[in-house]
């Protein structure tokens, strides 16, 4: 049976998008260092609001500065749908989902992540092959689910033209988004395209292959 070509679905386009909501657009913005600095003649230490996004200034509140995730799907939503559990649950909420469709999934990278240790003791960087795991969890999300006819007890994943832009760190935000662009329904086979970003930057892209398994 051929594979049926899927109209792109409605999901917000990452990184930039003249419809992407605020709180979306705000996340996206370009990496920027966000160490402090000081004239000469001050402290080392300045003011937190030195920290804040270009254009805002010690008056501006910080909620409005750093505005809060949306959450559409939350940690224990998510563990209702994927099978995986620690150390190997990579999504930490949903900000964006569309079932069968689409959706965005964020992954706070912390130094008290257990692979830091190893790779790398002076460089923590998150390793790629998590990256891709990651983001085939945020498909699963987009899959695994009653109306698409997908189920948790079989589930498996093939990747094709892999890339990884940029290394992700300790302290960043991974932001992925998972679209499926082919579905053969009947055999339970889907085609996505998936985005990784941090800010503004692509960090990591690919297209992967998932069958799901009916119960």
């Amino acid at each position: 049976m051929e594979a049926a070509a899927m109209p792109r679905p409605p999901c917000h386009s990452l990184p930039s998008s003249p419809r992407l909501p605020a709180h979306l657009s705000l996340l996206l913005r370009p990496r920027r260092s966000l160490a402090l600095s000081a004239p000469a003649a001050r402290p080392v230490v300045a003011p937190c609001a030195a920290a804040g996004h270009r254009g805002e200034n010690e008056t501006t509140p910080i909620e409005k500065r750093f505005p809060p995730f949306p959450t559409v799907m939350d940690i224990n939503q998510i563990r209702d749908i994927l099978p995986h559990r620690f150390p190997f649950l990579l999504v930490d909420r949903v900000i964006d989902y569309k079932p069968g469709e689409c959706a965005v999934g964020i992954k706070n990278v912390t130094i008290n992540d257990n692979f830091f240790p190893g790779h790398f003791p002076e460089r923590p960087i998150m390793p790629g092959v998590l990256m891709v795991e990651a983001m085939a969890q945020v498909g699963g999300l987009v899959m695994l689910q009653p109306e698409v006819g997908g189920s948790r007890e079989n589930f498996f994943a093939g990747i094709d033209k892999v890339r990884f832009r940029k290394p992700v760190i300790a302290g960043d935000t991974l932001i992925m988004r998972m679209t499926l662009i082919k579905l053969q329904k009947r055999f339970g086979i889907a085609k996505m395209e998936g985005k990784a970003y941090v800010g503004g930057d692509l960090v990591c892209e690919g297209e992967f292959l998932m069958a799901t398994g009916s119960e």
